[in-house]
């Protein structure tokens, strides 16, 4: 009989660590989405930067940008994608001018915001790897220990950051 209870009493701890288990990587899944929500946004305000400051050369690219922001859910993956694209096709397509030196606080600034897009994608996708790994469980589908959480789904875009133009560094150029 005290057997019975003390193997009830472990196996109710287990199942207690791990519906404690499973809440924590659904945290970890929506703070990394929080983390790549702000690194999208990033992105795309760079991007907004290096066009107005482009007078007019980088129209394809605000207009990404715009259309990055207006997206819905549904569409967000694929505006965020033309975005990439954009931000490639124009920092690779005007080759690098004299013009550059002019953006360049613009261009470092799109650099950083492109491969921390990359970054952020990479871990929210980990977080929800790992999260679905823990829900397959036999044991969690059997009690539904995950409760009523939906699943979370991966972000795929084409988060490739551009080629950005190599500019000379000199003792007077910062």
């Amino acid at each position: 009989m005290v057997g019975t209870l003390l193997a009830l009493a472990l196996f109710g701890f287990y199942l207690s660590w791990r519906v404690t288990r499973l809440h924590r990587l659904h945290h970890r899944v929506d703070t990394a989405r929080a983390g790549l929500e702000a690194a999208l946004l990033r992105r795309r305000t760079a991007a907004l930067d290096l066009a107005a400051a482009g007078t007019g050369a980088f129209d394809e690219l605000s207009e990404a940008a715009e259309a990055a922001h207006e997206a819905g859910e549904g569409q967000r993956d694929l505006a965020e994608s033309t975005l990439s694209r954009a931000l490639r096709t124009s920092l690779e397509s005007h080759g690098a001018t004299e013009r550059w030196e002019l953006l360049r606080p613009q261009l470092a600034e799109v650099e950083a915001a492109a491969k921390g897009v990359h970054m952020a994608r990479t871990f929210y996708n980990g977080a929800v790897s790992d999260t679905h790994r823990a829900r397959r469980s036999r044991l969690v589908r059997a009690f539904r220990l995950a409760g009523t959480a939906p699943l979370p789904d991966f972000f795929e875009i084409d988060d490739q950051p551009p080629r950005i133009p190599v500019l000379p560094v000199g003792p007077d150029i910062p």
